[in-house]
């Protein structure tokens, strides 16, 4: 099973007071495409799953370019403050070999320690990682690659 965690690309300040409606910049789209290129040379995916916030679904939306096909679920439990322990006991019941989670900074690297049991570690922006474990589970997770854009 392979699980690839994104972080959204570089957003514009709240609109209005509003971190759900934060779009991504220019640079944002940039890293966005920068990752998607990435990605599309190593899987395809069998699910997306994003976060309900704007700049979540931008950069999801230059990953699902290479995979219009690919089905996705929004999932209300990786927003910014969310608890990365129910995050993973959710993406625990999908019934998928190869998903691909986008979210924000702080959940997915504490999605991320918890699935290796290493360190915390920060995403950069628009930054994926792929994992690889036999389910999803804490600790059971080896991190195979990375990808940090240059934009």
């Amino acid at each position: 099973m392979q699980l690839t965690l994104v972080r959204h690309g570089e957003a514009a300040a709240p609109v209005n007071g509003n971190d759900h409606k934060r779009p991504l910049t220019e640079r944002g789209h940039l890293q966005a495409e920068q990752t998607a290129e990435f990605l599309k040379t190593q899987y395809v995916p069998d699910v997306f799953v994003v976060s309900p916030l704007l700049r979540a679904q931008e950069t999801l939306a230059h990953i699902q370019h290479y995979f219009p096909d690919v089905p996705v679920l929004i999932c209300d439990t990786i927003k910014p403050d969310d608890d990365a322990g129910l995050a993973v006991e959710w993406l625990a019941q999908l019934p998928f070999e190869q998903v691909t989670v986008v979210c924000h900074m702080n959940v997915v690297a504490h999605i991320a320690e918890q699935l290796t049991n290493d360190a915390f570690q920060p995403f950069s922006l628009a930054e994926a990682r792929i994992y690889e474990q036999a389910v999803i589970a804490n600790g059971l997770s080896t991190q195979k690659k990375a990808f940090v854009p240059s934009a």
